[in-house]
């Protein structure tokens, strides 16, 4: 098993193709991480490529920075923008929309995801210009606080179940306030027990 910390820029499938590669086994990621997204990618290899289901079920903390009045198609500024709004917010009033965002709430993943619809992927059908509708589905918030606010740009940290898309959350919480969000960045903290500060790089584990 490994612990890397994903670099910007790379899918999970490109860093986990570079460990087959490096160490000569199958491999496989354990919870995808957007190209944009950093932070604990868990990978593993040989046998222990069976427990996967296991890891996949376990609970997930992020830190998002993220921009108000602005929306685009992905949810995050990778993507084409949308719509533009310049009213201003307060920290204030960016609280009171977090608030109503706690324990069990019904989340629509982002049209470019890696959900499955019919058999294939969202993102693959949202490429080809094919309108689809995801269902909701039930996640849970165990915690959600406002690390940084500077206006239009804010920070994120939360704790959330597994299936949980922060780009939905962003997405959402943008709605709420009537201005539209878009994430920036996102850093996966910590997968159940394991945290970032115990994973290597991928520059450092392909050096081994």
């Amino acid at each position: 098993m490994f612990l890397v910390d994903k670099p910007k820029g790379l899918t999970s499938s490109q860093v986990v193709q570079r460990i087959k590669k490096k160490f000569n086994t199958k491999a496989g990621h354990t919870g995808t991480l957007d190209p944009l997204a950093t932070g604990l990618l868990v990978v593993l290899t040989g046998k222990r490529t069976k427990n996967a289901s296991l890891f996949l079920k376990l609970d997930k903390a992020y830190e998002v920075k993220a921009v108000l009045g602005m929306e685009t198609d992905t949810f995050d500024s990778d993507g084409r923008i949308l719509r533009r709004n310049d009213n201003e917010v307060t920290g204030e009033e960016l609280e009171r929309a977090m608030k109503e965002f706690h324990d069990d709430i019904w989340q629509i993943p982002p049209p470019f995801s890696a959900k499955k619809l019919a058999g294939q992927k969202a993102y693959q059908l949202a490429r080809k210009g094919i309108s689809v509708e995801i269902p909701p589905k039930k996640v849970s918030i165990y915690s959600l606080g406002l690390k940084e606010f500077r206006f239009p740009y804010f920070t994120l940290t939360c704790e959330v179940s597994s299936g949980f898309y922060v780009r939905s959350l962003v997405h959402d919480i943008g709605e709420k306030l009537g201005v539209g969000a878009t994430v920036l960045e996102v850093r996966r903290t910590r997968v159940g027990p394991y945290k970032v500060a115990q994973a290597k790089s991928l520059e450092e584990l392909l050096v081994l």
